[in-house]
């Protein structure tokens, strides 16, 4: 009898124990399927697209366009404001994570070091409430565009997903809503509006800055100018690569 029961507990472990696995290798087939097809396929609608026409019941306002239609200076603008090392990390920026884990500690100030890549990431395949499972999933799926896509194609993504006002997702909806024109036209000090309020999308209006946004859109427009024209052929990326190791061996020279 306890023999039978035994063999009859073995035999559910062993039922659930395939059903995992049988879960877990749909979803990594799934997860880079997609990931693949959306290398050459444009994202038709995102997870907080969905979720803010749900709870905000927000508009859907987006009009994809190439990365040879956004004006450089957009480009320029978002590597400046949210990942200056963008051309040069695989999809996370390390030394950005130790400073912010040095300014929480020193400060209590919490300061954000996802990448373009992580918030590419997010915003395609995921929601934006803040939890581990989340953060772990956000993860992967960096890793997978970082590994099946190039650079060029995360910065043509990102700008044509993010939400960038009330019902308002990239680039294009952006330029067109904001200063009626199309990305392609904006001005660098537009740009830099734009992307000074991508922190808080609702609740700033890049048309009619606050004396903060306008402040804070010409930091970023210095910024920008101080680390050049962002570009994604070879030979800039190498450049970027050489100019951050020699930034990084400087730094390390100044502590000793």
């Amino acid at each position: 009898m306890r023999k039978a029961k035994k063999n009859s507990k073995n035999s559910v472990v062993g039922k659930l124990a395939k059903i995992l696995l049988y879960v877990v290798a749909v979803f990594f087939v799934f997860t880079i399927f997609i990931t693949i097809c959306y290398r050459w396929l444009n994202p038709p609608i995102t997870p907080l697209m969905v979720i803010r026409k749900v709870t905000i019941d927000a508009s859907i306002n987006k009009k994809w366009v190439s990365i040879d239609h956004i004006s450089p200076s957009l480009i320029d603008c978002v590597v400046a404001a949210e990942d200056n090392n963008y051309l040069v990390h695989r999809g996370f920026d390390f030394g950005a994570i130790e400073k912010a884990i040095d300014e929480k500690k020193t400060r209590g100030r919490v300061r954000g070091a996802s990448t373009i890549s992580q918030q590419t990431a997010k915003n395609v395949f995921l929601w934006q409430k803040q939890s581990w499972v989340r953060k772990g999933t956000e993860v992967y799926f960096t890793f997978l565009i970082e590994a099946f896509w190039s650079k060029e194609r995360i910065m043509e993504v990102y700008l044509n997903v993010i939400e960038m006002g009330k019902g308002i997702y990239g680039a294009e909806a952006a330029a067109q809503s904001y200063f009626h024109r199309s990305a392609k036209q904006l001005t660098p000090n537009q740009s830099a509006l734009i992307v000074a309020a991508l922190p808080s999308p609702l609740k700033r209006n890049p048309a009619k800055p606050s004396e903060y946004l306008s402040s804070r859109a010409g930091n970023i427009l210095a910024l920008s100018h101080k680390i050049g024209q962002i570009k994604f052929d070879k030979e800039s990326i190498e450049k970027a690569k050489h100019n951050a190791a020699k930034r990084e061996l400087q730094s390390k020279n100044k502590k000793k």
